[in-house]
C-alpha cells in the first residue's frame, strides 16, 4: 500500500530485554514493504541515561523517551526516511513535547507527547500512554487509577482543542467490551473490565476519539495481551487492552488497523503484541 503513514503502539515489558525483539519487529516490517513511520512504546523500564539511543539511530529511528527505574517509561521512535526534511534530525523532530499530564502530580512516568510532521503531511500530534493496571477495584491503586483517568481526559479535551490531528496510542489496561476478553464471565467484577474503567473508556470515545481497530472488520477473539501463566497465548487467553484512538481528523484517513501476533511467537517475548493503525494522510 503506497503513501501510507503507519502508526503503531508496543508494550515491551522491558527495552533493556527486548530491544532485539523491537529492532527486529521494525526490520521485518520493512522488508515487508510495511514500515513503521512511529512506534510508541510503554514499560521501558529503565531511566533516560539507559535508554538506548544510538540502537535505534543505528535502525534508522530517532527517539523521545520519558523513562524511569525499575517501572513505567514511555517513548516515541519516528522513521527518520519518513520525516520531513526540516524534522530529519532529534532536536526538530519532537515539537511541544509534554512529559506526563500537566497538572497531575505523578513520579510514574506514563504519558510522552509531541506534535511530529512526516513529508508532504500536516503536522500530528502523537501521544504514548502508559495507562495504571489498578491491581484491583478494591485497591488504593484502582483509585489512583480513575483519578489518573479523568486527569486524562480533561488533559485531552484541551489537547484534542490544539492539536485536531491526534492519536492516542499504547497499553490502556482496559479492555473495552466482552468480545475483547478470553472468557468474559470469568472476569466479571474484576480490574481491566469493570464499569468504571469501561466508562471512562467510553468517556475518552465521547471526547471524538474513535478505536482504530473496530473501525474494521476483525476475526472474533483479536487480542494483544496474554498471561505469561498457564499458556496463556497457546490458548489464546487474553484481552486485547492495547489500543490506537484518532480524533475526527485521522479517523477518516485510517484505511487499516490490525495487531500483529508475530512477535509473540518469538523467543523471550514481551506479553503484549503490537497494534497498528494505517494512514492514508
Amino acid at each position: 500500500m503506497t503513501d501510507v503513514t503507519r502508526i503503531a503502539a508496543w508494550n515491551v515489558n522491558s527495552i533493556k530485554v527486548r530491544l532485539p525483539q523491537v529492532l527486529r519487529w521494525l526490520e521485518s516490517q520493512e522488508k515487508a514493504h510495511t514500515p513503521i513511520d512511529a512506534l510508541c512504546l510503554q514499560e521501558l523500564k529503565l531511566t533516560d541515561d539507559k535508554y538506548p539511543h544510538a540502537e535505534f539511530e543505528a535502525a534508522g529511528y530517532i527517539s523521545l523517551a520519558a523513562g524511569q527505574k525499575t517501572y513505567n517509561g514511555v517513548a516515541i521512535l519516528l522513521r527518520r526516511a519518513a520525516l520531513a526534511s526540516i524534522a530529519a534530525d532529534s532536536d526538530t523532530a519532537f515539537i511541544k513535547t509534554v512529559r506526563n499530564i500537566p497538572g497531575f502530580e505523578d513520579e510514574q512516568q506514563r504519558t510522552l507527547a509531541a506534535t511530529v510532521c512526516f513529508k508532504g503531511k500536516q503536522p500530528m500530534r502523537l501521544i504514548s500512554a502508559y495507562f495504571p493496571n489498578g491491581q484491583s477495584p478494591d485497591s488504593d491503586k484502582f483509585q489512583y487509577k480513575l483519578a489518573w483517568l479523568n486527569a486524562l481526559h480533561a488533559w485531552l479535551k484541551t489537547e484534542l482543542n490544539s492539536h485536531p490531528r491526534l492519536a492516542l496510542l499504547g497499553d490502556f489496561n482496559i479492555a473495552p467490551e466482552d468480545r475483547d476478553v478470553h472468557e468474559p464471565a470469568k472476569w466479571v467484577g474484576q480490574n481491566l473490565v469493570s464499569p468504571e474503567e469501561r466508562g471512562a473508556f467510553q468517556d475518552l470515545i465521547q471526547l471524538g476519539l474513535t478505536d482504530s481497530f473496530r473501525m474494521f472488520e476483525q476475526a472474533p477473539k483479536a487480542f494483544s495481551w496474554w498471561d505469561y501463566r498457564m499458556m496463556g497465548f497457546r490458548r489464546n487467553a487474553g484481552m486485547r487492552i492495547d489500543h490506537v484512538l484518532l480524533s475526527e481528523a485521522l479517523k477518516e484517513c485510517c484505511v487499516a488497523s490490525r495487531i500483529d501476533k508475530e512477535p509473540r511467537t518469538w523467543e523471550q517475548p514481551s506479553d503484549h503484541a503490537p497494534v497498528i493503525a494505517d494512514l492514508s494522510l
